[in-house]
């Protein structure tokens, strides 16, 4: 049960900065390696959440 809420911490924090990374990327113009840190956010959220899933599946 603690791997369940591992996970869910450490996406909940990944999700925080996510969220604290698209704030402040500016309205037009955003550089190439801007995305790419949130298209990595946003793989590693999802990637985790799979994990989660089929771990609350085996419970």
């Amino acid at each position: 049960m603690s791997k369940i809420n591992d996970l869910t911490d450490k996406i909940e924090k990944l999700k925080v900065e996510l969220a604290d990374l698209e704030e402040s990327l500016p309205a037009h113009s955003v550089r190439p390696h801007q995305m790419m840190k949130v298209e990595a956010l946003e793989e590693e959220i999802e990637k985790m959440e799979g994990e989660l899933k089929t771990l609350k599946e085996t419970i």
